[in-house]
């Protein structure tokens, strides 16, 4: 794991559009891995930003989210469909019919995932994988327990996670209390992984899955085994790291490296 520590959550987004902006910008035609929740958005209004002033391109690009609640159509406002449209897609110059983002209106979820993950390797499988990580560790909707070398399934979310997002569901509306997701497995074929924390929140969080043991318990240890994946936190998601300067020291050196090897 690559840990980089920043000030605050303004500067957690810029390092994030800097992963995604150059990734498109060495290769437009990118499979994007994307998610939704409250932290990405700011990554994604940096992105609209830089697409607009001509700094960066969708137009080639194909994008796989993460996950979708089971029993919403796209239509719904809560359809995690809906938000990547709002919140991304309907402000950038992407290819809408290469948006993907799980069925949750399916008829058959079962199959439904078994095609996602089809798709996901016709397109030659996922280049860049942007994720948060909840109060609990799950990421997706891994919840804890999850199999470290799950696929894309049907996932019961836990009450904690129904709890988190209640927020975004009126009073006496339908709240799905379960989910399509990319499995752990699937995740960790990415070639690229991203995850970004803000927030005292999840400093708990961020601790178990950088310092932890590699545990279904905490489904975002299971990131300690990918061979590129770029951890990026606020100072209060830091905060119960054991030694903050030590990974500030290493993410020192390592940009001293990266600075050298590009002057050759």
């Amino acid at each position: 794991m690559q840990i980089v520590i920043l000030n605050d959550a303004a500067e957690v987004a810029a390092y994030g559009a800097d992963i995604f902006s150059t990734q498109l910008q060495r290769k437009a035609e990118s499979v994007l891995g994307l998610a939704t929740g409250s932290t990405p958005v700011a990554l994604y209004q940096e992105l609209i930003r830089r697409n607009r002033e001509g700094l960066v391109s969708f137009k080639d690009a194909t994008t796989f989210n993460l996950d979708e609640y089971l029993g919403l159509h796209g239509s719904h406002p809560q359809s995690y469909r809906y938000f990547m449209d709002e919140q991304l897609f309907n402000h950038i110059d992407v290819d809408k019919d290469k948006t993907h983002v799980p069925p949750g209106d399916a008829k058959n979820p079962l199959t439904a995932c078994q095609d996602y993950e089809a798709r996901m390797a016709a397109a030659g499988g996922v280049d860049l994988q942007l994720l948060g990580i909840g109060r609990n560790g799950h990421i997706g909707f891994n919840e804890p327990s999850s199999g470290l070398t799950s696929r894309t399934r049907v996932k019961t979310l836990t009450r904690e996670t129904i709890e988190d997002n209640a927020r975004f569901f009126e009073e006496g509306e339908y709240q799905p209390h379960l989910s399509i997701t990319m499995g752990i497995g699937t995740i960790l074929d990415a070639k690229k992984v991203v995850l970004l924390a803000t927030g005292e929140n999840k400093a708990e969080a961020v601790h178990a899955m950088v310092e932890g043991p590699l545990t279904a318990a905490c489904p975002a240890s299971a990131l300690q085994l990918h061979k590129d994946a770029v951890i990026v936190v606020d100072l209060k998601a830091a905060s119960k790291l054991k030694d903050i300067e030590f990974y500030q020291h290493i993410e020192a050196e390592n940009q001293k490296l990266q600075d050298y090897l590009a002057s050759l």
